[in-house]
């Protein structure tokens, strides 16, 4: 048959109905706070991966450390709005620290100056218990060595952290009386846990897991702050099972780009997070960091963000704690 008039016509007025699908951007950076080889950048890393050819053609992460994360926040903040530069960030940067330091410090705010986009993953906490208390096998265990006891050391890896204020929320729990020892990193944190100088402290589970992989050994998980038991930890209990539930929750690592960037270059990169998540390379990879894949639409993402922020307002004006400001 041959083609009419009409007929081209029903076919020109199809395709402008039809958007052709956008073309990967040139070259994007994702940008994040800390050294290279912890989780985060290994988590930035991998998502780079995914994005690579959905997002753009190339993906370069940098490695902004300083200021305990806070350089790279800034960084992002201060980026031109056109989504070639994307933050890759822990949750404690934007709803911890700006419970902490002064405008003056903390010279970004992460409601105005920053937009969500997807979390790339999240993790829970544990709670590590070495020779000092006996390698209690649970909290109760934990509470009732402690219970005379004046003063109880615990650490975490830095102060001012969610795992500092994890701490903060298992003393009043559990009435005891516990003295945050804030050390530079989980290694040496752990090493003195397992050498007796300090009775407990709160590392995520990754960072545990190999030291306590032991049932004999010096160091007991005796709780996790995940909803429930993880497949690859069967027999270490959460805190909310033990009676605690209070102690649930977990953080995450988002991905945010500067504030104005178009509502629909955000939406791209949560269809493209969003997809990466899904892959099956990405879940497995992230599953050996103790991460699950957390994906969530930008509003979703977004009520968390504030959900978080007046989670942790009233733990941390009740502990005291001020940072030096630096």
């Amino acid at each position: 048959m041959p083609t009419t008039r009409r007929t081209m016509l029903g076919l020109a007025l199809a395709g402008l109905a039809t958007p052709a699908l956008a073309q990967p951007r040139g070259t994007v950076r994702i940008i994040l706070g800390f050294p290279a080889g912890g989780s985060a950048d290994t988590t930035g890393r991998l998502m780079a991966e995914r994005l690579r050819g959905s997002y753009a053609q190339t993906i370069i992460v940098e490695n902004r450390v300083g200021a305990a994360g806070r350089l790279a926040v800034e960084a992002v903040k201060a980026a031109e709005p056109d989504g070639n530069t994307i933050l890759l960030t822990p949750a404690s940067m934007l709803v911890i620290f700006p419970h902490l330091y002064r405008p003056a410090t903390l010279r970004y705010d992460p409601f105005t100056d920053l937009l969500p986009v997807t979390p790339a993953g999240e993790f829970p906490f544990a709670m590590g218990v070495g020779p000092m208390a006996n390698s209690a096998a649970s909290v109760a265990d934990f509470r009732a060595w402690g219970r005379d006891r004046a003063e109880i050391p615990y650490s975490s890896s830095a102060a001012g952290s969610m795992l500092h204020f994890l701490g903060v929320q298992v003393a009043k729990a559990t009435s005891l009386s516990m003295t945050h020892i804030p050390y530079r990193g989980s290694a040496p944190a752990i090493q003195d846990l397992i050498g007796g100088r300090i009775a407990t402290s709160f590392h995520p589970l990754v960072d545990l897991a190999p030291h306590a992989a032991n049932p004999g050994g010096p160091v007991r998980v005796a709780g996790i702050s995940s909803a429930q038991r993880l497949p690859r930890f069967p027999d270490v209990p959460t805190f909310a099972e033990q009676g605690f539930p209070q102690l649930t929750g977990s953080e995450w690592f988002g991905l945010f780009l500067p504030a104005r960037t178009p509502a629909s270059t955000v939406e791209a990169l949560n269809r493209a997070a969003t997809e990466a998540a899904a892959a099956p390379e990405y879940r497995d990879a992230i599953a050996r960091l103790e991460l699950r894949p957390y994906p969530l639409s930008t509003a979703d993402f977004a009520a968390r963000l504030r959900a978080d922020y007046e989670k942790w307002a009233p733990i941390i004006a009740e502990s005291g704690f001020r940072p030096e400001e630096s």
